[in-house]
């Protein structure tokens, strides 16, 4: 479903975000007070302002009420990324999406009245130090604190053997979601599939059993 989003700055993060909305075929209006980030950016948005943010005025003049979401993406400038979540907030936006820098802008943001943070950095970090902490893991999404899905090799010791023989969730606690062999994904296989040396496994369950899975051989 295509939604429509109101981007707020241009720097580095935000036109990277700008694109990725493109490429999922939503409405972008981007918007930056300078007129260069505002101009590399016309072929990646569906139109672009210059203007002041945290401006009062020329945010009533965006009808904010009208878009999905707002996205403030200014890292440069905490106090006018602070001011900017206040001001759409106070102008009826559905929900807004704050870029954060420090833990502590974090929270400012969400006390202004941000619906949610993204602390672009810390993330990373985060998602870096988990990904190539194993030489058998390979992508990981983090559903909550406790909880993620891991992308890994399928441990040597599992090879011939089927899901039932595992025990995947008796023993280890955790669900197989997909086995996943070059291109082709074969989502939530039945009890008795038998691993294969050359596949890669899709597992949910809580961190710390998945962090110990991905260090099996």
């Amino acid at each position: 479903m295509m939604k429509s989003v109101l981007l707020i700055g241009l720097g580095r993060f935000g036109r990277h975000m700008a694109q990725e909305l493109q490429e999922l075929h939503h409405e972008v209006l981007a918007i930056d007070a300078d007129e260069q980030r505002v101009n590399d950016a016309l072929d990646v948005v569906t139109n672009a302002q210059i203007g002041d943010s945290t401006n009062e005025a020329f945010i009533e003049s965006l009808g904010v009420r009208n878009f999905d979401l707002c996205v403030v993406a200014i890292g440069d400038n905490f106090l006018s990324a602070l001011e900017t979540t206040s001001l759409l907030k106070e102008h009826g936006a559905s929900f807004i999406l704050s870029r954060a820098c420090r833990d502590v802008h974090a929270k400012f943001l969400l006390m202004a009245g941000a619906d949610d943070v993204i602390y672009p950095e810390k993330q990373m970090a985060s998602w870096a130090a988990v990904r190539y902490s194993s030489e058998h893991l390979f992508d990981y999404i983090e559903l909550t604190d406790d909880y993620s899905i891991y992308e890994m090799e399928v441990p040597r010791s599992w090879v011939g053997s089927s899901i039932v023989q595992v025990s995947s969730r008796t023993k280890y606690r955790f669900n197989i979601l997909a086995i996943k062999r070059g291109d082709h994904l074969n989502p939530l296989p039945e009890p008795a599939y038998r691993f294969a040396a050359d596949e890669n496994i899709f597992v949910m369950g809580d961190n710390r059993t998945l962090q110990k899975l991905s260090q099996l051989d």
